[in-house]
């Protein structure tokens, strides 16, 4: 059988749709490796997985302000390609499958140079730097959101990557595990897997007001947590989680970043959400797109970073848990596609 090479990583939305894809890989390809950064938090994740081989590049990412290290780009990337290439060389894949960011760029520029082919996708509406380089080295780039196929002439709308344990929570497990009062709607805060500071700080400055009325379940993302604020009950705070379907099936709202990833599993889970978007300041943007889609579709609701105060939020929290039968109603609506099939479908037909 083929062997196919999956790369990505910086963040969890760069890794965790390979998760996604994997039951599906596995029946089609008899080998699966993976190419990484050395350090990053996607080695620590693929190498908890005994059916793939991770195997680690340098890697570099633009900063998005002045600073010398942009300057190192170059010498970083270059370094990059040549150890990309000689894994690759040695692996020699049928296909090499990209989730885009930057530690995607060495290995995807390596596999034009050995003619192996590359199918990549694009979760978010508008395309990533890196993703704007990688569409050149592609067969063809899959899309989340139908609108973005039609940017450019080989891309593709597959829908997005839905994990498919995000299905088979448990809400128990996690009532009894953390002591939540059935009584009273749970939130979820989602940080991301770097953490939201600003939407955490807000969470243990308003902890004790929030718990008269919710349970809160609170992810911060790594190195976030808040020691003081352990053992209090109706609060559980955690740096990142492994069974998220269980802390997703116990939610009644959700509130979060508005990374695709997340947004579109909320979304097949008929999730109520509240979505604070990185601002333009720290991001290019794309996540204030990705919410202002879920808003004008009914299927969330959108806190913006520069509004964002202890008593915004909890109206907007309390505003949410009210519209949440017209939300879910909404979301019952939703056409957009679990990308899947689509995505393995891509790649098959392009592999060697």
């Amino acid at each position: 059988m083929k062997s196919i090479v999956l790369t990505g990583g910086g963040t969890a939305g760069h890794i965790m749709p390979h998760f996604a894809l994997l039951p599906y890989l596995q029946k089609n390809f008899s080998k699966i490796y993976y190419i990484g950064s050395f350090n990053g938090m996607e080695k620590n994740l693929i190498e908890k997985q005994t059916n793939i081989s991770y195997f680690g590049v340098t890697t570099t990412k633009l900063v998005r302000k002045f600073t010398l290290k942009n300057l190192f780009i170059p010498f970083q990337l270059f370094k990059g390609i040549k150890e990309a290439k000689k894994h690759l060389k040695h692996l020699m894949p049928s296909v090499v499958f990209s989730k885009g960011g930057f530690v995607s760029l060495p290995v995807v520029i390596a596999c034009k140079r050995l003619k192996i082919p590359v199918i990549s996708h694009e979760s978010d509406i508008t395309l990533g730097l890196a993703n704007k380089i990688i569409y050149h080295y592609s067969k063809v780039l899959c899309t989340s959101f139908e609108s973005t196929a039609h940017i450019k002439k080989r891309m593709v709308y597959t829908g997005s990557p839905i994990r498919e344990q995000i299905f088979n929570g448990n809400k128990n497990l996690i009532v009894e595990k953390y002591g939540l009062d059935n009584s009273k709607p749970t939130l979820l805060f989602l940080g991301g897997s770097l953490g939201a500071k600003i939407i955490n700080e807000l969470v243990f400055e308003n902890i004790h007001d929030l718990l008269k009325e919710y349970n809160v379940l609170h992810i911060t993302g790594k190195n976030n947590n808040h020691s003081k604020l352990n053992n209090i009950k109706g609060y559980a705070q955690t740096e990142f989680v492994n069974d998220i379907e269980n802390f997703y099936a116990c939610a009644d709202c959700v509130i979060s970043r508005a990374g695709s990833n997340v947004i579109f599993e909320l979304l097949v889970l008929k999730k109520p959400m509240l979505l604070i978007p990185l601002p333009k300041s720290e991001s290019r943007g794309d996540q204030i797109l990705n919410a202002n889609y879920m808003k004008e579709k009914g299927f969330a609701k959108v806190l913006m970073q520069e509004n964002l105060t202890s008593a915004s939020l909890k109206q907007k929290i309390h505003q949410t848990i009210l519209d949440k039968n017209a939300l879910v109603t909404n979301m019952s609506t939703n056409t957009i596609s679990n990308g899947n099939e689509n995505i393995i479908k891509q790649i098959l037909k392009y592999s060697l």
